[in-house]
Formats: C-alpha cells, structure tokens, sequence
C-alpha cells in the first residue's frame, strides 16, 4: 500500500501582509499531479493531511473554494484522509463530513479516534487508517478519561490516551497495518518561527514514543520536514509545509511523503520535492552595493528580507529597493560597526559629563561611534539649552517676585496693612 502525506496547507495564510493565494494553489496543483500521476508509476491508495488546512478558524472564501477544488480533484483517483489542526476550526473543517463520499473522510472529532478508515491497497495489503484531530488539553483531558479521573493537563497525557485507544482497536485487527494521523509537537524535532505555539502551562510536547505499536505515523504542526526519535518498530515523520512561511524556513526543501508499507517488514518513506513558486533569501549590504551588484540578479524575483548597512539609514529605502526587488518584504537598517551601549549605572542625565552624554546619544540613533565633530557639535547644543533654561528660569523668578504682591488674597493684604500702620 501507498500513501501520500502532506500537512501544514495553511490555505489563507498571509506572508508579511502579502497573499499566499496564488502560491498555495501553485503547490497543491503539484500535490494534485502526484497522486495523478506518481514518479514511479505506483499508484497512491490513500492522501492524508495531518492537519492545518487553514490558517484560522474562519478562512477566506477564496481558501475554501481551493481546498474544494482540490478535494475534488483528489478524490477523483485516491481516497483522501483529513484532520484538523490547531489552526483549523474542526467543527467548521468537519462539516458535511457525513455526506462526503467514501473517497473523503473528515476525522476532526475526538470521538472518532479509534474508527479507522479501512483500506486496501492496489498491491492487497490491508491497513487502518486512524485520525487524532488537534486534541485542544482542557477538553481532552475530560473526553478521555476513564475510571472517572480526569487526566493530567497536559499533551502528552492525552496523544498518549489517544493512542492507547488505537493500540486497543488494532489488538483486534490481525494482519492489518496501522497508520496514525496526528497533529502535535514530538519531543526532538525542530520548530521554525511560523508555527503558532500550542504550549499548555509551559509544556507543549510529547514523546515520540507515544505511537509505539503503530507502524507509520503522519504527523502535522512542524513546517520542517523531519523524523523525531520514536519507539523501536515505529516510523514517525513529519512532511512539513508544501510551502515556505517563514524566512526561518528559506533553507527547507519542501516535500510531500510517499509512504510504502509492505504486508511485513518495515515502512519505506521517500520525499519528493514540491518546487516553491517563488524563491526566498535573505540579503545584506550598502543599498547601492544591493541595487548595482550583479551577483544578487538570482534574487530579483524572490520574496526577500534585506538588511542595509549604510552609517545612515538611506532615504526612500523601502522604494528604492522595490525598484529593484519588487518582492522585498522585509526591509531592516543596521549599520556595520554598530555598537551596543548598555545602561550605566543610575546617573541622572543633568549630572553626567555633556561630552559623554552626546557619545552615547549618537551612538545610540545612528549605531555606530560618535567622531569629534558630532560630539563638539552635540556639546554646543547642549551647553546653549542649558544657558537658554538657566536664563528662563531667572526670568520666571523675577517674574514670580513682582507679581506675588498683587496675587496674595484681600485679607491678608489688609490685615498686613494694619500690622504696617501699628
């Protein structure tokens, strides 16, 4: 038998405010065409998508019009498995599950995490297809629960309850080869920066040894492709996103996973590579350097995160750099030679050295070493201000003393008079 595991779609998503539209339906158009027509010829039984579809709860219509089309066309020719993530909204994920036919099942409810999906593949090799939707812990742990204790607050307690269910309904199931698809954090693996965080009091990973006695498990929630440290007999696997969502996520290969499990013997996973739409690097420089130089031509088509190195920052800097990158989305100024400057001590200002104070301050705004000039210059402003207020401030006296007469109340006035007279 045959699958293809994919996850991570996060149809909707956004990258530095740009859509990801036209990209994401780029990649599952070459998800679609694997399953149509594998490199090798094998015919793929079964997609699963180990969660993740949307970004958010409620997605743009646009983002349901493509996760539509694109298991309609899916279905077409494999039978596809979905589960919800922490991203998704499984209710709303789920709807209609019970309408779809037998080539589409939704399991994005926690009931239905020991009903396996009950295939057989083109070769005659059974297995059972099992789905553990994001299990949200303050709900699981309730669900759960046997014996009328309610278990720990915590991931691994309840994946770990999850897959004591599946292990109990394959004891039953002689000669039949088990898959698990699941959405969580597994302890080892490496996280990028576009994940959202599904820590539960500080605690967001599980074991990898949860899905011992399970031949295959499809995982979804890390964007990286990877295989964490699992129990002896078991594969465990992460597909990763089809898509780059993060610069963290420049250096990745994004692949989707053929997944061969024979009648016996051990699971085969070979990645197959997803070409990214669009290209993604991370340049730094002086901005003329970036705009002349011909090396940086590869890039000119690429989303981009720019680092410009100039003493001062650049005027029109976003502007410029767009005349040549027009995909440049993140655009940083951190001046070569930039120094740190700490806090120093609890001196206030007025009663440190001007000299000193200026160093600081330019440093500070332009993060690099203050020269003579500027420090010379700062000073003449400073010891003006201080001569300008120190002027104000006696003319404000004077002021206070020729008035205060005429501002006391009329009967202290009168009774000073009086006091005068005697």
């Amino acid at each position: 038998m045959r699958l293809l595991h994919t996850s991570d779609w996060h149809l909707g998503r956004t990258l530095h405010g740009v859509s990801l539209h036209e990209a994401q339906s780029a990649v599952l158009e070459r998800i679609c065409e694997l399953v149509e027509d594998p490199p090798d010829g094998v015919p793929i039984d079964a997609v699963v998508v180990a969660g993740d579809v949307y970004d958010r709860g409620v997605p743009p219509v646009e983002s349901v019009q493509l996760f539509e089309w694109t298991l309609s066309r899916l279905s077409q020719v494999t039978t596809v498995v979905v589960t919800s993530g922490n991203h998704d909204s499984a209710i709303r994920l789920g709807y209609g599950s019970g309408l779809f036919r037998d080539r589409i099942r939704m399991i994005t409810d926690i009931s239905m995490i020991d009903l396996p999906v009950l295939l057989e593949g083109s070769d005659g090799v059974q297995a059972a297809i099992y789905g553990i939707p994001y299990l949200d812990v303050d709900h699981a742990r309730a669900a759960l629960a046997r014996g009328g204790e309610t278990l720990p607050r915590s991931h691994q307690a309840v994946v770990g309850a999850a897959c004591a269910r599946i292990r109990e309904d394959l004891g039953g199931r002689a000669g039949v080869r088990s898959v698990v698809v699941a959405h969580a954090f597994v302890a080892g693996a490496e996280p990028s920066d576009s994940e959202r965080s599904i820590a539960v009091g500080g605690v967001d990973r599980v074991a990898g040894t949860v899905f011992e006695g399970i031949d295959y498990a499809a995982l979804g929630h890390l964007h990286g492709p990877q295989a964490p440290e699992c129990a002896a007999g078991s594969v465990v696997r992460y597909s990763g996103s089809p898509l780059r969502y993060s610069f963290s996520e420049q250096d990745h290969t994004k692949c989707a996973l053929l997944v061969d499990l024979p009648a016996a013997g051990p699971v085969q996973v070979t990645e197959v590579e997803i070409v990214q739409p669009r290209a993604m690097a991370t340049l730094r420089g002086l901005l003329e350097d970036l705009l002349a130089d011909p090396a940086h031509t590869t890039h000119e088509d690429s989303w981009l995160r720019v680092t410009v190195t100039d003493r001062a920052r650049p005027d029109s800097l976003m502007d410029r750099l767009k005349s040549r990158f027009p995909h440049v989305l993140q655009v940083f100024h951190e001046p070569d030679g930039r120094i740190e400057r700490g806090v120093r001590g609890t001196t206030v200002v007025s009663e440190r050295d001007p000299r000193e104070l200026g160093s600081d301050f330019i440093a500070y705004v332009s993060k690099a070493e203050a020269s003579e000039g500027e420090i010379a210059c700062f000073v003449e402003g400073y010891e003006a201000a201080v001569r300008a207020q120190s002027l104000a401030e006696a003319q404000e006296r004077e002021e206070r003393g020729a008035t205060s007469a005429s501002e006391e109340p009329s009967g202290i006035r009168a009774r000073r008079s009086e006091e005068e007279v005697a």
